[in-house]
């Protein structure tokens, strides 16, 4: 389905484009396949004087810090407010560098706020261990388990320090930003309380991981929640984004900036429920989901798409248990396997 790119080519590093009045995008190196994040910096004011919004902070590497401090050091006021989307290393990986260097006050959702922790000190159910575990049960080979056991707590590798101090936001909430109204929009699925913000002042939808141009974002299910139906929260978060004007331009995380959001929701609609055939065709005989990684992904995954792909599948695949098309069952082995209904 078509899309509108307003902007064909992305910031060079260290520099910004101003893709709407008072809305900046910079764009960060990332160390993987996905090899960039899209950040923003929106003009604001604080006690009636010039001032800046950070959203997102970029993954915790030294050439992205450096970058940060060009930006920085081109800005003509402080940094006052510092949003982050949710947990994930490449949006919160320098919140506590550029709260230390700012002195401004990091914005979060508290279910992210406290994910990143848990994560970050694997506790609560996070982390590797209960990962693998959970991979395990759901069949994957020793050779890909060790592989992912040696990357240990990959996490604190982009993320080299959290906050311990944050202001709470919540569903629904409104502030301004530079005179306009901004509202925090949750969605669920990707991550626990992902948080996009919305300003239709604008006609703009900072969305964060929830909408991305080109590729589907991630919907995993974790270790902590083995039984969330994670797809269905996704796909009824991104349906919420029906009722914006179409003409809202969307600021994503990776890709370019676009226009075409009822397309892009009803493209990632057709997306899911394709994927979700395919793997359903597949259970003629019980299957896992890490037997199923080729079929949803046609393609050799490195380590860290592995673990992606992994979440995926037991996503899809507990769907369609949801959906009553596929039966789980574990094996003598302790392998679930699903397979279609007789």
């Amino acid at each position: 389905m078509l899309l509108d790119f307003p902007y064909r080519s992305p910031p060079a590093p260290g520099e910004t484009i101003e893709v709407a009045p008072g809305i900046h995008w910079l764009r960060m190196p990332l160390p993987f396949a996905l090899d960039h994040i899209n950040l923003w910096l929106l003009e604001d004011e604080h006690d009636g004087q010039p001032s800046w919004t950070i959203e997102d902070t970029g993954y915790g590497l030294d050439n992205v810090r450096v970058l940060w401090e060009q930006i920085l050091g081109k800005l003509s006021a402080p940094v006052r407010r510092i949003i982050v989307t949710h947990f994930h290393p490449d949006h919160i990986g320098l919140a506590q560098w550029l709260q230390e260097k700012t002195d401004a006050p990091v914005w979060m959702t508290a279910a992210e706020y406290l994910t990143a922790h848990a994560v970050f000190h694997e506790s609560s159910g996070h982390g590797t261990p209960p990962m693998l575990r959970q991979f395990v049960r759901h069949g994957l080979d020793a050779e890909r388990i060790a592989a992912l056991e040696k990357r240990s707590n990959s996490y604190a590798r982009g993320v080299p320090a959290l906050p311990n101090t944050y202001f709470r936001m919540f569903e629904g909430d409104s502030f301004p930003i530079n005179g306009k109204r901004w509202q925090v929009r949750v969605g669920y699925g990707h991550s626990p309380e992902h948080a996009s913000l919305y300003c239709a002042d604008a006609d703009v939808l900072i969305s964060g991981d929830m909408l991305l141009p080109k590729i589907s974002t991630n919907i995993s299910v974790f270790a902590v929640t083995p039984g969330a139906d994670s797809l269905a929260q996704y796909l009824d978060s991104i349906d919420r984004y029906r009722e914006l004007p179409a003409e809202t331009l969307v600021l994503p995380s990776h890709g370019l900036p676009f226009i075409g959001i009822h397309n892009r929701v009803a493209a990632q609609h057709a997306h899911h429920e394709e994927r979700l055939r395919v793997l359903e065709d597949a259970c003629t005989e019980p299957r896992s989901a890490a037997d199923l990684l080729a079929t949803l992904f046609p393609r050799e995954l490195d380590t860290h798409q592995v673990m992606f792909a992994m979440g995926e599948a037991i996503a899809h695949l507990n769907r369609l248990e949801y959906a009553g098309k596929l039966v789980r069952k574990e094996s003598d082995d302790g392998v679930i396997r699903f397979s279609r209904k007789q």
